[in-house]
């Protein structure tokens, strides 16, 4: 799965082209390497998004194309 979409479906961030832009601008990375929106997504992947100051880190735990509001906290795991 790309990473803009699983960032919207997880509703880590609320719009695919919000992530979209966060991609773009270098504050998403996938092991610690910077990554684009077409980056493919797998299990046990660790996304570290920026927000300002702040900072976000997950473990991707399961991928599916779409999720129901509450089953969207199962997709990962916060480190």
């Amino acid at each position: 799965m790309r990473l803009d979409k699983f960032l919207k479906v997880s509703r880590l961030i609320k719009r695919r082209t919000v992530a979209n832009e966060a991609c773009d601008a270098g504050r998403v990375l996938i092991n610690d390497k910077v990554a684009k929106a077409s980056t493919s997504v797998k299990v046990g992947d660790i996304i570290e998004i920026m927000f300002g100051m702040k900072s976000v880190k997950v473990e991707v735990l399961n991928i599916s194309e779409t999720v129901k509001k509450d089953e969207a906290k199962e997709m990962y795991k916060e480190l």
